[in-house]
């Protein structure tokens, strides 16, 4: 059976960032959910003119900063790739265990203790 050049390394997947035809989806689909709740606001606007001024004021407000917050959303950027668990992020030369005295030994005699 031949060895593969790749056969030592191990590839995390579970990390990965989604595709970029996926963020790009979710985008256009958060920009038009923002702007079918903008059409409401105005429709709710024009309905309430004569029957509560202060709401329709309200949400003519809305629909009219709406559209400035779904363009900042939908131009944010791809979310970045979440890193390793801290769990696995130690230093290659941290030492596992130590005794008593950080001295790699386990005997609770001061032996191997530096007298200081």
């Amino acid at each position: 059976m031949p060895k593969n050049a790749d056969d030592g390394q191990v590839f995390r997947i579970t990390g990965a960032r989604s595709s970029l035809s996926e963020d790009v989806r979710g985008r256009q689909r958060r920009y038009v959910i923002s702007m079918l709740v903008r059409t409401a606001c105005v429709l709710l606007a024009v309905i309430l003119w004569d029957v509560q001024r202060w709401l329709a004021f309200a949400a003519l407000a809305a629909g009219i900063l709406l559209p400035y917050f779904a363009v900042l959303i939908a131009n944010a950027g791809r979310e970045r790739a979440p890193g390793l668990p801290s769990t696995f992020a130690f230093a290659p030369d941290t030492p596992l265990m130590l005794g008593p005295g950080g001295t790699g030994g386990g005997g609770a005699s001061g032996e191997n203790r530096p007298q200081g």
